[in-house]
């Protein structure tokens, strides 16, 4: 997240210092490489124990507001736009400075670090003042304190060589640094009109013209007559390069915000399934006849966390969600949700997903009876084969002329006369004829 006042904030500073429990009166290290920073404000009031500050890759001109850190052993400040050495005495603590590529051209200044004694390490290269001649026997003795310059350590003997001649090395760093400074004030200002004349000729009424005749549109020309426009690097230069850059990139966030993506339909209003494939992998659909299911082998990656993907099937599609990107596929058969698996495999990292078919029920199969060899006996072979058998359907006809008798649809066949059988031949009469060994009792109340 970019600071939006280019500035050091303490919300930023809370922000960057979460393993710190977004304690800042502790912080004794903080990172705020990358943050457009352009001015360093209140960290010396607010971070009192730090050692160790990044400020790398910001915009930062001048170094200020960190003499009171008295603890502060390394400090970076490579890729900004300094030009001076300045405001570092009262780091007493100072092991380390990294000013890479900045605009650092008064070589003179690093004077000012004579007061770090600590100071053991310290990175010039990539600015206008290592070009000078004399440069680094200039730098080593004027901090004797100094054991490596630019990653190369400072010998003894080239401390005693740039001591020697120190008078008249100083006399020669100073004519190039004047040199230095009387040229490049032309440079920033040849600059400075030349890039104010083309982006007032990107807004012609010319390139309007071209953009109707449709070599090119007017956005690419102005941007195109941007970066190719000759200028010379200096911080005016870095910075307006980098104004130019957010302004593109917030123009760029702002159309996105009003350019507002439809969701991608999945059912039509009339209930029609699409088939979508969002993240784009290979598959098969596969009919398995002897297990009666469906089977998807979905090509999903084969190292990605199974807790990104979502698995929904039903009856008639199955969809699956892949990082957030949809796979729907319409199945060729009714299946069971209920019934469906999904399994990852061992080897390829596949999705797998096995779905019984809806009708597809497992039922076991009984062998047909035979029939029976008087059943066989009775049927000649010339008749026509049975109706149920060929599975044609029959219709069963009724004479509604003929009444049914319903109560002789069984005849009762004549069996032997006994008291037993003539009771249930006839079990009124038996009832009302009583037997000869028969009493009747008035006490006795009726069996009925």
């Amino acid at each position: 997240m970019k600071c939006n006042d280019h500035a050091v904030t303490e919300d930023l500073l809370r922000r960057r210092a979460e393993h710190n429990e977004c304690e800042i009166f502790s912080l004794e290290e903080v990172s705020l490489h990358q943050q457009d920073i352009e001015r360093i404000e209140h960290i010396e009031r607010w971070c009192r124990d730090l050692k160790i500050l990044y400020l790398q890759n910001n915009l930062i001109p001048r170094i200020e507001n960190v003499g009171r850190l008295k603890k502060l052993e390394y400090l970076n400040l490579a890729l900004n736009n300094i030009q001076v050495i300045e405001n570092l005495e009262g780091c007493e603590s100072l092991q380390k400075l990294d000013l890479t590529l900045n605009f650092v051209g008064r070589l003179s200044s690093v004077a000012a670090l004579k007061e770090n004694l600590h100071l053991g390490q310290l990175f010039l290269v990539g600015n206008p003042c290592a070009q000078f001649r004399g440069y680094r026997e200039y730098v080593v003795a004027t901090l004797p304190q100094l054991q490596c310059l630019d990653g190369t350590a400072v010998t003894r003997s080239e401390r005693i060589t740039a001591n020697q001649g120190l008078e008249d090395l100083t006399r020669r760093i100073l004519e190039q640094e004047d040199q230095y400074l009387r040229g490049n004030a032309p440079e920033k200002e040849e600059g400075a009109v030349e890039r104010t004349g083309s982006q007032q000729t990107s807004g012609s009424p010319d390139s309007k013209e071209k953009q109707e005749d449709g070599t090119e549109s007017d956005e690419e020309r102005r941007e195109k007559e941007f970066w190719h426009t000759p200028c010379s690097f200096t911080p005016e230069s870095r910075l307006e390069a980098h104004r130019h850059l957010e302004k593109k990139r917030m123009a760029k966030e702002k159309g996105e915000q009003k350019k507002v993506k439809p969701p991608r339909t999945l059912i039509t209003a009339d209930g029609r399934v699409l088939n979508v494939n969002e993240p784009k992998l290979d598959f098969s659909l596969t009919e398995d006849d002897d297990s009666n299911r469906i089977v998807l082998d979905l090509a999903v990656y084969r190292h990605m966390d199974t807790s990104l993907m979502d698995v929904d099937v039903q009856p008639t599609y199955v969809r699956v969600s892949v990082k957030g990107k949809t796979f729907q596929m319409v199945l060729p058969a009714e299946v069971k949700p209920d019934s469906s698996s999904a399994q990852r495999s061992q080897t390829t990292g596949h999705l797998l997903l096995h779905m019984p078919r809806a009708e597809g029920e497992i039922k076991a199969t009984k062998a047909a009876p035979r029939p029976s060899k008087d059943a066989a006996r009775c049927r000649p072979s010339t008749l026509a084969p049975n109706p149920r058998e060929a599975g044609v359907p029959e219709r069963l006809e009724v004479d509604a002329s003929r009444r049914l008798d319903i109560a002789n649809i069984v005849a009762c066949r004549r069996v032997a006369e006994g008291p037993l059988e003539a009771t249930r031949q006839n079990p009124v009469a038996a009832a009302a004829t009583p037997s000869d060994s028969f009493t009747d009792d008035p006490d006795v109340p009726p069996l009925v």
